[in-house]
């Protein structure tokens, strides 16, 4: 037996693809001797298993050499010096097998790791592409080169990175949209404001399906996607979570090759000449070497990130036109003509960019412009129990972090989620804590002060971390922040570096603050730079006004900065930062406006002086003078974003006083009446409404007060509320116009507005039709009781009506004198498909029959809407209430509430006549001396008795 095994053995390895050996392996019989029928029947089965393993055997073998041929004659034709052919036919049965495709696919598999064993990868690629095609191989070199750059995120203050992006990856908050106003907000003030927004009333949309088209777009082709939003709202994750799940094969595979094309490497090469596909070969490793060269053949997807960081003039209208991706040209002009459509006008594009430069694309080669809103409240939590791991610990920084409502709003941003994270994360976890931040100056001292601890274990564990050169490098890096601040840069280079005087190699040490990103393609062996977030830039910057102006002696806010002869209060320098602030256009001095008042407290230079920063003793006159001269600027005519800053300053500083004082009124639910009080007070009252965790959900100006300067001063908390009343608020014609302003704009909540009682006559209705008719105006009821109203505002409302963006679901006209011809007017918009009104109400409104014909008509012409109609107190007749319950049963209509009760004729007299009646004196209470004549209606006095009874 072990014979006949080491020789089965023996023959078993010796087998080859083109031997017979194995065919003729004979079966091994036991040697005992058969003396039962159940020993026959024994031997019988163990024959035929034998049997049908040798036939088995067989039929393999022959599959796997016939498949395995096939790939032996494609090596031979592209390799004939390594294979002699065999003359010998080998014949493996009298019938030709017939190979399946999976049976392919099986062979194809052996084939390979065959050659990959034998270290030939030449002959298992050309074996590959063979088989798959020059695509496929390209595909499969693409997608894991972009697996590869994109499946880890680097955390730079983490032991354990690079971190899997799948494990912290939050999916953001991307809708559907075009803001068309210039924001004048700093950027953290837009992501509070877009958070303060309702979100039913937007269309949001999910990363893998930028480019498909919604249900209402079915045939709209969408070539360029252009996603706007602020600093470290997460646009670059954002990107490369999208080419990560394309490059594993999970979404979006329609598209067959994706080019990542970031602005701030196509920054580094922005003076040179080369064709679309030359660039693409830097960008793209192996494109060159295989056999496609023309790509207008296939869907192609670009992804170009960081339009804000781009240095190239984007010149659409000077740049030449260029069609063939082989020809040469400026990498500026490749740009332009890729995004124009010149150059594969079939490729789609995704472009990434801070809203400030979204402009330097013209809008008519963007196809869907998106943004990015960053976390909600419920993803903020998600992302700080998957960043910190330990649930009971993520409780306690979300608590921390409620508890301080400005870093709490904060948050939306990711960047910031990831700090808090870091700050509050090592706090909470330690035994006494300590005592935790309240501001954003305290929160980004702590982030600073962890960054060097983290420098120190790291890089000098044996070594005290040398005090100069802590200092040195903060000065430098916070000189690079406020010039680049200045600049409006939030990426540089390295020549930006040695202008300052930072060592390139101390920042890459110091990756906490100065993150470094290498790019190693074979065009371009640059380093670029950029701080983690604009926020940590502006905290930086203003570190370095605050140490350069107490410390240095030199004012770095004036025109021309120089050293002081003798030393001047810091208040000196917080006034020209807030002159500054106020008169920047877009804002982009707030942040750091905030930053450098914060400094200025003694808690944090206590804070600061624990990281060896040299600083002065904080100055308590200048501390109240700050306060006192940003509270004279809030008294001012400031932009309500403007002031609302600086309320944030006065909370950096330490003051809440104005803040206390309205919130105390407000919290004893007493109205709060303001006709009396300083702009400052109104200011305040602004700024609570609109910070407090519970914002109200409705604004009734008559609290307040009754004019139209309360309405102006409090239009930033009703642009932001969902409901309104401003009814009885002695409001005329031109407040109509603030109003129709409010509805146009992209940021505004209203879904209820209350204007009944106002004079706002038909001019004031004209005006506020231009809102309601904007793609914006988001108005679901509108209440007009009493504003004057004629048949001429009625044509105006009937185009609202008619309007096919309008939302308006219910609209009262009570007590107008809009008679029959308004009603005709209205019923025009009434009667259009368009118009989605459910109630309709026009009690004391002077209609008569004549006014049912045009009801009626309508309720037939569009019946699918209007569920409520309102008619009481006009004069009707019975034969027009019959009218519009015929229209009714005609049109089978959605009406479930009719009302025209109180139909009489004196209901048809305007004004206060209707209600008037006749009066007579009855004579059997009259007074003798009492002369009655017509009809008893006119009394006389007279000197004779009459002879009543």
């Amino acid at each position: 037996m072990s014979e006949c095994g080491s020789e089965r053995g023996s023959a078993s390895s010796t087998i080859s693809l083109k031997s017979d050996r194995s065919r003729g392996i004979p079966p091994v019989f036991s040697s005992e001797p058969k003396h039962s029928k159940t020993s026959d029947q024994n031997t019988s089965s163990m024959q035929q298993n034998q049997d049908t393993l040798k036939e088995f055997e067989s039929k393999a073998m022959a599959l796997v050499k016939e498949a395995l041929r096939a790939h032996t004659k494609v090596l031979s034709a592209k390799h004939k010096e390594m294979f002699e052919e065999d003359k010998q036919e080998d014949v493996l049965d009298d019938q030709p097998m017939e190979i399946d495709e999976e049976s392919k696919e099986a062979a194809l598999k052996i084939a390979l790791h065959i050659l990959r064993s034998m270290n030939e990868d030449e002959h298992a690629h050309t074996l590959e592409r063979s088989h798959y095609g020059e695509m496929f191989m390209y595909q499969k070199k693409l997608r894991s080169f972009l697996k590869s750059k994109n499946e880890f995120i680097s955390e730079v203050t983490t032991q354990q990175w690079p971190v899997p992006l799948k494990t912290i990856y939050t999916k953001l908050y991307l809708i559907e949209g075009d803001n068309e106003e210039v924001n004048k907000e700093h950027e953290v003030r837009q992501i509070e404001t877009a958070f303060n927004r309702r979100k039913s009333s937007e269309t949001q949309i999910k990363f893998e399906d930028i480019f498909k088209p919604l249900p209402n777009e079915q045939g709209k082709p969408i070539r360029t996607v252009l996603t706007k939003g602020i600093a470290g709202i997460g646009k670059t994750v954002s990107v490369q979570k999208f080419i990560l799940d394309w490059s594993e094969e999970k979404t979006n595979q329609d598209i067959q090759l994706l080019f990542s094309l970031p602005f701030r490497e196509l920054n580094l090469i922005k003076h040179e000449r080369r064709s679309l596909m030359e660039l693409l070969y830097d960008f793209s490793p192996g494109l060159e070497e295989s056999l496609i060269t023309e790509l207008k053949n296939f869907k192609v997807l670009f992804v170009l990130d960081g339009l804000d960081e781009c240095r190239l003039p984007l010149d659409f209208k000077g740049n030449k036109k260029c069609c063939d991706p082989k020809q040469s040209a400026s990498v500026d002009e490749l740009l332009t003509n890729l995004i124009v459509g010149n150059l594969l006008p079939e490729a789609k594009l995704w472009i990434t960019t801070r809203h400030a430069a979204a402009s330097c694309i013209p809008q008519l080669y963007v196809d869907r412009m998106t943004e990015i809103r960053g976390f909600n409240n419920l993803q903020k939590e998600e992302y700080f129990n998957k960043k910190i791991g330990d649930e009971t610990l993520a409780k306690r920084v979300i608590a921390n972090i409620k508890s301080a409502r400005s870093l709490y709003i904060m948050c939306h941003v990711p960047v910031f989620c990831w700090i808090s994270s870091i700050v509050l994360g090592e706090m909470c976890a330690k035994a006494a804590g300590g005592k935790m931040p309240k501001t954003l100056t305290q929160m980004y001292i702590y982030f600073l002060s962890h960054q060097t601890t983290r420098k120190q274990v790291k890089y000098s564990e044996d070594q005290q971390l040398d005090s100069q050169e802590n200092y040195k490098v903060f000065m430098s890096l916070g000189k690079l922040a406020f010039q680049q601040l200045e600049k409006g840069n939030l990426i540089f280079y390295e020549e930006d570096l040695r202008e300052c005087g930072i060592d390139v190699k101390e920042a890459s040490v110091y990756s906490g603050v100065c993150t470094q990103v290498f790019r190693e393609e074979c065009c371009m062996q640059h380093k670029v730079f950029c701080f983690v977030h604009l926020s940590v830039q502006e905290f930086l910057a203003a570190l370095y006004v605050h140490v350069m102006y107490t410390v240095e002696g030199v004012n770095l806010l004036i025109e021309e900065p120089k050293q002081m002869t003798q030393s001047k209060p810091v208040f000196d320098l917080h006034k020209a930062a807030v002159d500054r602030a106020l008169q920047s256009e877009n804002g982009h001095l707030d942040l750091f406006l905030r930053f450098l008042l914060g400094l200025s407290l003694e808690s944090s230079q206590d804070l600061l002086r624990g990281l060896k920063i040299q600083v002065e003793t904080s100055n308590t006159q200048s501390h109240w003078e700050t306060i006192e001269y940003i509270k004279k600027e809030v008294n001012q005519s400031h932009p309500p974003e403007k002031y609302i800053n600086l309320f944030h300053c006065l909370n950096e500083l330490n003051d809440h006083s104005l803040v206390e004082e309205i919130q105390t009124h407000l919290d004893s639910d007493r109205d709060l009446v303001m006709d009396d009080r300083s702009a400052a007070k109104w200011a305040a009252l602004v700024f609570v409404l609109l910070t407090s965790p519970e914002k109200p959900e409705e604004i009734d100006l008559k609290k307040y007060s009754r004019t139209k300067t309360g309405l102006l001063k409090l239009l930033p908390a009703i642009k932001a509320s969902m409901s309104a009343k401003l009814d009885d608020c002695n409001l005329t014609a031109d407040c109509s116009e603030v109003l129709a302003s409010i509805l146009s704009s992209s940021a505004n909540e209203l879904t209820h507005l209350n204007l009944s009682d106002n004079s706002l006559q038909d001019s004031g209705i004209e005006h506020l039709c231009i809102g309601l008719q904007s793609q914006n105006c988001r108005l679901k009821t509108l209440r007009l009781n009493r504003c004057g109203l004629t048949q001429k505002g009625c044509e105006k409302l009937a185009s609202v009506l008619s309007c096919p963006t309008s939302h308006l679901r219910e609209l009262d006209l009570s007590d107008n004198n809009i008679e029959d011809s308004g009603v005709q007017l209205l019923s025009t918009g009434l009667g259009n498909v368009c118009c989605k009104l459910e109630t309709l109400r026009l009690s004391f409104c002077n209609i008569t029959e004549k006014g049912c014909v045009s009801l009626a008509w309508a309720v037939k012409s569009n019946p699918s809407h209007l569920s409520e109609l309102d008619l009481s107190y006009n004069h009707l007749g019975e034969s027009g209430v019959k009218l519009i319950s015929e229209a009714l049963e005609e049109g089978r209509s959605e009406l479930t509430k009719l009302r025209v009760d109180h139909n009489s004729e004196h209901w048809f007299k305007p004004g206060l006549r209707r209600y008037a009646c006749e009066l007579r004196m009855d004579p059997n209470t009259a007074h003798k001396l009492l002369i009655l004549s017509d009809d008893q209606q006119k009394v006389t006095h007279g000197v004779e008795e009459q002879p009543y009874p």
